[in-house]
Protein backbone atom coordinates (compact mmCIF):
# COMPACT_ATOMS: atom_id res chain seq x y z
CA UNK A 1 0.00 0.00 0.00
CA UNK A 2 1.60 3.76 -0.71
CA UNK A 3 1.87 6.37 1.64
CA UNK A 4 1.81 10.24 1.70
CA UNK A 5 4.55 11.96 4.43
CA UNK A 6 3.88 15.43 4.96
CA UNK A 7 5.07 17.76 7.49
CA UNK A 8 2.20 20.44 8.77
CA UNK A 9 2.62 23.66 10.76
CA UNK A 10 0.03 25.52 13.07
CA UNK A 11 0.64 28.76 15.50
CA UNK A 12 -1.36 30.75 17.99
CA UNK A 13 -0.55 34.27 19.11
CA UNK A 14 -2.12 35.34 22.27
CA UNK A 15 -1.14 38.49 24.28
CA UNK A 16 1.47 38.29 27.10
CA UNK A 17 -0.02 38.12 30.72
CA UNK A 18 3.73 38.78 32.29
CA UNK A 19 6.85 39.84 32.02
CA UNK A 20 10.38 39.15 33.19
CA UNK A 21 13.15 42.12 34.55
CA UNK A 22 16.74 41.37 35.15
CA UNK A 23 18.10 44.18 37.00
CA UNK A 24 21.69 43.89 38.46
CA UNK A 25 23.75 46.14 41.56
CA UNK A 26 27.42 46.90 42.08
CA UNK A 27 29.05 47.93 45.17
CA UNK A 28 32.65 48.45 45.87
CA UNK A 29 34.91 49.03 49.10
CA UNK A 30 38.24 49.14 50.18
CA UNK A 31 37.21 45.56 52.04
CA UNK A 32 34.56 43.33 51.65
CA UNK A 33 32.60 43.98 54.17
CA UNK A 34 32.32 47.32 53.13
CA UNK A 35 31.86 46.65 49.08
CA UNK A 36 28.61 44.15 51.11
CA UNK A 37 27.24 46.77 52.91
CA UNK A 38 27.31 49.39 49.79
CA UNK A 39 25.26 46.73 48.21
CA UNK A 40 23.32 45.92 50.66
CA UNK A 41 22.02 50.10 50.73
CA UNK A 42 21.60 50.37 46.68
CA UNK A 43 19.10 47.19 46.97
CA UNK A 44 17.26 48.35 49.98
CA UNK A 45 16.85 51.47 47.52
CA UNK A 46 14.71 49.03 44.93
CA UNK A 47 12.82 46.55 47.78
CA UNK A 48 9.86 49.03 47.64
CA UNK A 49 9.84 47.81 43.60
CA UNK A 50 10.15 44.18 45.00
CA UNK A 51 7.38 44.65 47.13
CA UNK A 52 4.33 45.52 44.82
CA UNK A 53 1.43 43.32 44.26
CA UNK A 54 1.92 41.40 41.43
CA UNK A 55 5.44 41.44 41.46
CA UNK A 56 7.75 38.05 42.26
CA UNK A 57 11.05 37.41 42.70
CA UNK A 58 12.13 34.48 41.19
CA UNK A 59 16.17 34.67 42.38
CA UNK A 60 18.77 36.92 44.22
CA UNK A 61 22.79 36.29 43.37
CA UNK A 62 25.50 37.25 45.06
CA UNK A 63 29.31 37.86 43.85
CA UNK A 64 31.77 39.07 45.89
CA UNK A 65 35.91 39.42 44.78
CA UNK A 66 38.42 41.37 45.09
CA UNK A 67 39.80 43.75 42.12
CA UNK A 68 43.42 44.51 41.03
CA UNK A 69 44.82 46.71 39.86
CA UNK A 70 48.75 46.14 38.99
CA UNK A 71 48.86 42.81 40.45
CA UNK A 72 47.75 44.19 43.55
CA UNK A 73 44.73 44.06 45.73
CA UNK A 74 43.06 47.50 44.81
CA UNK A 75 39.28 46.77 47.21
CA UNK A 76 36.39 44.90 46.81
CA UNK A 77 33.24 44.79 44.54
CA UNK A 78 29.94 43.09 45.53
CA UNK A 79 27.38 42.50 43.09
CA UNK A 80 23.90 41.20 43.21
CA UNK A 81 21.28 40.25 40.12
CA UNK A 82 18.13 39.75 41.15
CA UNK A 83 15.22 38.16 38.29
CA UNK A 84 12.22 39.79 38.96
CA UNK A 85 8.71 38.44 37.25
CA UNK A 86 5.39 40.43 36.83
CA UNK A 87 2.18 38.83 36.91
CA UNK A 88 -0.18 41.72 36.86
CA UNK A 89 0.76 43.77 34.36
CA UNK A 90 -0.96 46.83 35.38
CA UNK A 91 2.25 46.87 37.28
CA UNK A 92 4.51 47.18 35.20
CA UNK A 93 5.65 50.83 34.32
CA UNK A 94 6.03 51.55 38.05
CA UNK A 95 7.95 48.39 39.16
CA UNK A 96 10.11 49.45 36.21
CA UNK A 97 10.24 52.68 37.26
CA UNK A 98 11.21 52.04 40.60
CA UNK A 99 13.82 49.95 39.58
CA UNK A 100 15.65 52.38 37.60
CA UNK A 101 15.22 54.90 40.31
CA UNK A 102 17.63 52.62 42.38
CA UNK A 103 20.04 53.40 39.81
CA UNK A 104 21.48 49.77 39.36
CA UNK A 105 24.06 48.72 37.37
CA UNK A 106 22.32 47.13 35.18
CA UNK A 107 18.83 46.41 34.00
CA UNK A 108 17.21 44.06 31.00
CA UNK A 109 13.80 43.45 29.87
CA UNK A 110 11.12 43.16 29.69
CA UNK A 111 10.67 39.55 28.61
CA UNK A 112 7.25 38.72 27.62
CA UNK A 113 5.79 35.21 27.95
CA UNK A 114 2.14 33.10 29.01
CA UNK A 115 1.87 31.93 32.36
CA UNK A 116 -0.69 29.56 30.77
CA UNK A 117 0.77 28.30 27.26
CA UNK A 118 -0.66 24.67 27.20
CA UNK A 119 -3.73 26.52 27.25
CA UNK A 120 -2.94 27.58 23.39
CA UNK A 121 -1.17 24.54 22.82
CA UNK A 122 -3.90 21.88 21.49
CA UNK A 123 -5.41 25.06 19.03
CA UNK A 124 -1.73 24.91 17.38
CA UNK A 125 -1.33 21.28 17.36
CA UNK A 126 -5.06 20.84 15.85
CA UNK A 127 -4.02 23.60 12.97
CA UNK A 128 -0.31 21.73 12.33
CA UNK A 129 -2.71 18.66 11.68
CA UNK A 130 -4.42 20.21 9.36
CA UNK A 131 -1.97 22.03 7.55
CA UNK A 132 -0.24 18.83 7.44
CA UNK A 133 -3.60 16.93 5.70
CA UNK A 134 -4.00 19.73 3.37
CA UNK A 135 -0.77 19.32 1.93
CA UNK A 136 -1.18 15.17 1.86
CA UNK A 137 -4.65 15.74 0.22
CA UNK A 138 -2.80 17.81 -2.37
CA UNK A 139 -0.05 15.54 -3.17
CA UNK A 140 -2.68 12.81 -3.39
CA UNK A 141 -4.53 14.86 -5.93
CA UNK A 142 -1.71 15.32 -7.55
CA UNK A 143 -0.87 11.42 -8.41
CA UNK A 144 -4.89 10.94 -9.05
CA UNK A 145 -5.87 8.95 -5.87
CA UNK A 146 -7.42 10.35 -2.71
CA UNK A 147 -5.91 10.62 0.68
CA UNK A 148 -6.90 7.42 2.98
CA UNK A 149 -6.52 6.96 6.92
CA UNK A 150 -4.08 8.51 8.94
CA UNK A 151 -1.18 5.94 9.79
CA UNK A 152 1.24 7.70 12.17
CA UNK A 153 1.81 11.18 13.60
CA UNK A 154 4.66 12.76 15.18
CA UNK A 155 5.72 16.14 17.08
CA UNK A 156 8.73 18.34 16.84
CA UNK A 157 9.19 21.03 19.89
CA UNK A 158 7.34 24.04 19.88
CA UNK A 159 8.60 27.41 19.65
CA UNK A 160 7.91 31.23 20.26
CA UNK A 161 8.01 34.80 19.57
CA UNK A 162 6.15 37.72 19.67
CA UNK A 163 4.56 41.68 18.31
CA UNK A 164 3.29 44.73 20.34
CA UNK A 165 0.06 44.95 21.27
CA UNK A 166 -2.31 46.81 23.86
CA UNK A 167 -1.27 49.50 25.90
CA UNK A 168 -1.03 50.17 29.84
CA UNK A 169 -0.35 53.43 31.91
CA UNK A 170 0.83 53.36 35.68
CA UNK A 171 1.18 56.76 38.26
CA UNK A 172 5.12 56.97 38.61
CA UNK A 173 6.29 57.37 41.99
CA UNK A 174 8.41 61.17 42.56
CA UNK A 175 11.72 60.84 41.76
CA UNK A 176 11.95 57.64 39.54
CA UNK A 177 12.00 58.14 35.58
CA UNK A 178 9.00 58.09 33.56
CA UNK A 179 9.03 55.24 31.50
CA UNK A 180 5.25 55.26 29.79
CA UNK A 181 7.35 56.37 26.87
CA UNK A 182 9.42 53.38 26.15
CA UNK A 183 6.84 51.13 24.42
CA UNK A 184 6.19 48.64 26.98
CA UNK A 185 2.94 47.40 25.35
CA UNK A 186 2.47 43.88 26.33
CA UNK A 187 3.19 41.51 23.57
CA UNK A 188 1.43 38.74 21.34
CA UNK A 189 3.18 35.37 22.13
CA UNK A 190 3.56 33.08 19.84
CA UNK A 191 2.83 29.49 20.92
CA UNK A 192 4.06 27.09 17.28
CA UNK A 193 3.00 22.80 16.93
CA UNK A 194 4.73 21.04 13.86
CA UNK A 195 3.99 17.69 13.36
CA UNK A 196 4.85 14.85 10.95
CA UNK A 197 1.96 12.46 9.33
CA UNK A 198 1.57 9.55 7.24
CA UNK A 199 -1.38 8.74 5.59
CA UNK A 200 -2.56 5.78 2.83
CA UNK A 201 -2.99 6.70 -0.68
CA UNK A 202 -5.86 5.39 -1.87
CA UNK A 203 -5.44 4.81 -5.96
CA UNK A 204 -9.17 5.11 -7.43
Amino acid sequence: MSEIVTEGNGWVEQTADRADLDVTFEARGRKRAAAVEALGARVAAAEKALGLDGVTTLSRRVWVHTEYRSGKPAGCRATESIQVRVTDLAALEETMSLLLGSEPASFSGPSWSLAEPEKVQAQAQQKAVEDARRRAEGYAAAVGGRLGALVRLSEAAEHGGGAPMMAMRARMAEGAPDVSDLGLDPEPVRVSARCTTTWTLISD
